[in-house]
């Protein structure tokens, strides 16, 4: 089944086509800024902006930062606080014209890996950690999701630790591989101490550069890049929309 993919970022918004049975795209992804104010409408018109590129008129699925229970939303991180407590399916249905399913983004990109990554046949628990504007978390229990499992926001030493241990934070503080490292370290230490999972899967855009801070996590856990990087996101929003149908 083909889905148009959408990924909606703190600082991107970003779409494909999918082959759901595949996981590939069938089009290279296009990419727009997220507006600002990123409003509900706003945003909902870029994402028909993508939709039109595509020339697109069957089901779409969408990851969005922030949790999101029956295509409500229910929280805004790193897009405008407007958004809680909108119909999300509602709005981007009438945006686009077309049938919509809504989901986490972190969430839709652990799927993804669990069905065509880094975690494929995996049992056991497995934690997908998203590293970019900020950070986003998925939790399988044997390939199922538990949904909208936001770890991002935990505390660590008094910081927010997507504050202190994202992708942005490292650019913005000018942070070596290294110094960032021991960051991400401590706050997978953290959710190890919590879960105890079998296998970590690190995505979002940090996980671009695997190579280069890998070898300083200590962290007790089996440790995998994500394999389909930033099109992750996409990828499991089309799949979600796909196993919805």
């Amino acid at each position: 089944m083909d889905v148009l993919g959408i990924d909606i970022g703190g600082t991107g918004i970003k779409g494909a086509p999918v082959d759901t049975g595949k996981g590939e795209l069938l089009a290279e992804r296009v990419r727009v800024p997220t507006p600002k104010p990123s409003t509900p409408h706003a945003v909902a018109e870029s994402v028909a902006t993508i939709a039109r590129h595509f020339g697109w008129k069957g089901p779409e699925g969408c990851g969005f930062p922030g949790v999101v229970r029956r295509g409500v939303v229910l929280t805004a991180a790193n897009v405008s606080k407007k958004w809680v407590g909108v119909e999300g399916v509602a709005l981007l249905n009438e945006a686009t014209g077309c049938r919509f399913t809504l989901a986490n983004d972190a969430d839709v990109a652990g799927l993804a890996e669990m069905r065509f990554g880094a975690g494929r046949e995996t049992k056991g628990v497995v934690l997908m950690v998203t590293l970019g504007t900020g950070i986003g978390t998925a939790l399988f229990m044997d390939g199922k999701l538990v949904p909208n499992v936001e770890l991002g926001h935990l505390e660590i030493d008094g910081r927010e630790a997507e504050k202190w241990a994202s992708e942005k934070v490292r650019i913005e503080k000018g942070l070596s591989f290294k110094k960032w490292a021991h960051r991400v370290d401590a706050y997978l230490d953290r959710l190890h101490a919590y879960f105890w999972p079998d296998l970590f899967i690190l995505g979002g855009g940090g996980s671009k550069k695997f190579e280069k801070f890998a070898r300083y996590l200590s962290v007790d856990c089996a440790l995998a890049p994500a394999k389909l990087r930033n099109r992750a996101g996409i990828v499991g929003a089309a799949v979600l929309a796909a196993d919805e149908a």
